[in-house]
């Protein structure tokens, strides 16, 4: 059907009264509270009602919270990009719509039976009641969203205390999710928050009696003060994804996957390319097509350290260079790149600070090794331990199982762009929790449950 220009209006229209209302004061969406005792008061209330319900009325609330976010994709974006800088409203765009579609809902609460001469056990998963969620600026909807419908599916509710430079656009989708529980039966404030989030709301939500589980997404720091807690809990914090590519690749393809990969949503996704190892043997073809072929500016030794004094201080990453796209990163050092540049490219060692650092940027450094083993063992010293993420382009069966064995990350991705490893162009779930340092990986509803049993001794078994 053809777009008229009354339907382009009502569009606009639409999309500009729901940014005028993300902007209006927080206290009048559902879920937020001045105080973090009050919003995790709230959510117990909810889950008293939420833990009762039948898996279909849950289902219920879960589909239509992917219904408002399909059709609040474009809003989410460009609040998310505005508010925080970072990032691109494309990207993020197509990170709501694979949130919503393939984020796994009820269907991931599963029973376990057993039945034998002694009767009958079964193992079910049941909620942990109020979840405390600690969410980034990075991709502050999208954990938000993502969270809300593992955590709810699986019968808890859930209080926030999100990100300080991404407030609005958190509460915002924490509205949704509460709309969308109020419109399909279920109660209000299945996910609160403080119109204020600090770190004493933070530090009240983690000590709370009514908060058995937090999960924590973040950089190590969060991570780490969520682990002193004292509670249980779920951490996914950083990586340093490096991208190996050996002799037998795809050269071409690999260059256009890790840089499709590094550049989406400007490098902000914790499993994307942060750097390369390539064999030296095709090191040279492999820079060639990325500059030649794939938009990648290529900056001199001079440039680098323009760089790097540019992105990194004293007290770590320039905040102000996180999520920028590389033509805003080099007009930063007086380069104003061409308007296909989307991504820098170096060659350097692996010691070098834009390639040792999670930098969440459209910058790639590529690391030379004089063999498959060699890179192994620089990929690996790139990964820093984090057990998160890691890529490698390679036709050799046996090279990808060497390299997966000593990598040991929750993702590993093979001849694809790294977000194949979330559903998109690869298959699987999508999740923007990767709990590697914790150790459950790839979040997903049924990681917010516990498990019980219930036996019924000499009974039910009926062979």
């Amino acid at each position: 059907m053809p777009v008229s220009e009354t339907m382009v209006q009502d569009i606009v229209k639409e999309v500009v009264a729901r940014m005028q209302l993300a902007g209006t004061a927080q206290s009048t969406y559902h879920g937020v509270f001045a105080d973090m005792n009050d919003a995790i008061a709230a959510a117990k209330e909810a889950q008293k009602k939420v833990r009762v319900m039948t898996m279909d009325q849950r289902e219920q609330i879960i589909s239509n919270i992917r219904k408002k976010t399909h059709e609040n994709a474009e809003v989410l974006a460009r609040m998310g990009v505005e508010e925080t800088g970072m990032g691109n409203v494309g990207d993020k765009i197509l990170k709501h719509h694979l949130l919503a579609d393939k984020t796994p809902g009820t269907e991931d609460i599963t029973t376990t039976a057993w039945s034998g001469d002694r009767g009958l056990t079964l193992v079910e998963m049941g909620p942990f009641g109020v979840i405390g969620a600690i969410t980034p600026c990075t991709n502050p909807s999208e954990t938000v969203l993502c969270n809300c419908i593992g955590m709810i599916a699986a019968g808890n509710t859930v209080v926030f205390n999100p990100h300080p430079q991404a407030v609005k656009t958190s509460t915002f989708a924490m509205n949704l999710v509460n709309e969308a529980s109020i419109e399909a039966g279920g109660p209000d404030n299945v996910a609160c928050t403080v119109e204020k989030p600090t770190l004493a709301t933070s530090s009240t939500m983690m000590k709370h009696k009514d908060i058995p589980l937090i999960a924590a997404t973040g950089g190590p720091g969060v991570v780490t003060a969520v682990l002193s807690s004292g509670k249980r809990g779920i951490g996914a914090g950083a990586g340093n994804p490096p991208a190996l590519v050996d002799e037998t690749a795809d050269i071409r393809k690999a260059a256009q996957d890790i840089v499709n990969g590094c550049t989406f949503d400007n490098n902000l996704p914790c499993i994307a390319e942060k750097e390369i190892v390539a064999v030296d043997s095709i090191a040279d073809e492999l820079m060639d097509y990325m500059i030649s072929e794939q938009g990648c500016y290529l900056i001199s030794k001079e440039e680098q350290d323009r760089l790097v004094k540019t992105v990194l201080t004293p007290k770590g990453l320039n905040r102000k260079c996180v999520g920028r796209s590389a033509r805003v990163l080099l007009s930063m050092i007086g380069i104003e790149a061409p308007s296909n540049i989307r991504c820098i490219v170096f060659e350097g060692e692996k010691e070098h600070p834009l390639i040792s650092e999670e930098l969440m940027m459209p910058i790639l450094g590529l690391v030379r090794a004089k063999g498959f083993d060699d890179a192994v063992e620089k990929a690996v010293w790139l990964e820093h331990g984090n057990r998160h993420s890691a890529h490698i382009h390679s036709k050799n069966i046996d090279n990808i199982t060497r390299y997966a064995r000593a990598i040991d990350t929750a993702i590993l991705v093979k001849n694809a762009p790294s977000y194949a490893a979330l559903g998109f162009g690869g298959e699987g779930y999508c999740t923007f929790t990767i709990a590697s340092r914790t150790g459950e990986g790839l979040t997903s509803a049924s990681t917010f449950t516990k498990r019980r049993r219930c036996v019924m001794s000499d009974s039910l078994c009926i062979r």
